[in-house]
């Protein structure tokens, strides 16, 4: 298995939504640790990466929201260390703004070197707003939208599809400048508190009553039944992208250790979860039921049917797919 990425994260910035999906399990209370002291970490790590695994990427990045308090240099600490954030931001869970605020935001992460911003729409005002637990969010992030188009930056929309938001999802459309930023629809994820969703997954006969101005922006290839999924023959994952989790409990370890035990002990996580747990093919022939006609992602799938296996087999293991924590993903 060969390690391609390192990620170190830092949950320190809070977020000001409350997501009925969240995948950190936001609930008001940061986890990371001080912001000053993750930066002189991750530097020294990244030089030390450089050095030693020329042929490992970097990545640093911090959570929950990017409602930094020094956006700016945050942003060009991003930038010196190669990190994707340095160019795109994921702008769901800002703090309110009125219009003005959003000119001068945007106007600076343009000057700044931001090149791709990226929102959340979960249908239209009403429905978006309580999804996302605040009032005036759709608003915000519409006018966020328009300015940040003004602005010359480039711009994409994530939709989440459910049984919920379906008959939604022309009108909002209706709302956006199609033509002029990327959209993807998507079916939610169950890590965090997206298993609220299951029961809401949309099916194939859902997927066949789309619109065909929805359904282009739907990839059925990444989406599809536990039966497609087995007849895709899917070929084991090779690689593996390593996280780093700061947080209060380690930090003192991991400043106390070299940085080549620490990607040790990672790829160790990783081994010793997935030597436990079967390959995505072996658990589709295990659990695939050609009655379960919802759309999965191939992560989505996966991830439920790992849980059951551990479950029925009683597995004591370290979940290194949790995405607040240290862990690991394959691909």
């Amino acid at each position: 298995m060969k390690t391609t990425s390192l990620n170190i994260l830092n949950l320190c910035v809070p977020c000001y939504n409350h997501c009925k999906y969240c995948l950190l399990s936001w609930n008001g209370k940061c986890l990371g640790i001080d912001y000053e002291r993750s930066v002189i970490y991750a530097r020294k790590f990244y030089n030390w990466l450089k050095n030693t695994h020329k042929e490992i990427n970097f990545t640093y990045y911090f959570g929950y929201a990017m409602e930094h308090p020094d956006l700016p240099n945050a942003i060009k600490f991003m930038q010196e260390t190669n990190s994707p954030s340095g160019e795109f931001l994921q702008m769901d869970g800002m703090r309110m703004r009125t219009r003005e605020e959003l000119d001068s935001l945007f106007a600076s992460l343009k000057e700044l070197g931001i090149k791709l911003v990226d929102f959340t729409f979960y249908g239209t005002k009403e429905y978006h707003d309580k999804f996302a637990g605040r009032k005036g969010d759709f608003e915000l992030m519409m006018n966020s939208l328009e300015i940040a188009l003004e602005k010359g930056l480039d711009v994409e929309v994530g939709i989440p599809i459910t049984k919920e938001n379906i008959n939604q999802i022309d009108e909002l459309l209706n709302l956006l400048p199609e033509d002029k930023i990327r959209i993807f629809i998507f079916t939610p994820h169950s890590g965090g508190r997206g298993v609220r969703l299951l029961d809401s997954k949309i099916t194939v006969d859902d997927y066949e009553k789309l619109s065909p101005n929805v359904k282009r922006y739907f990839s059925r290839n990444k989406n599809k039944t536990p039966m497609e999924w087995i007849d895709s023959h899917e070929l084991p994952p090779d690689k593996r992208i390593l996280t780093l989790s700061l947080l209060p409990t380690n930090i003192e370890h991991l400043e106390n250790q070299t940085f080549e035990d620490t990607l040790k002990e990672l790829e160790k996580m990783d081994e010793d979860y997935y030597n436990k747990i079967p390959e995505f093919q072996k658990l589709l022939e295990r659990y695939a039921d050609s009655k379960d006609i919802h759309l999965y992602s191939r992560k989505d799938l996966y991830l439920l049917y790992r849980k059951r296996f551990i479950e029925e087999e009683d597995i004591s293991v370290l979940d290194v797919t949790d995405e607040r924590f240290s862990g690991s993903l394959r691909y």
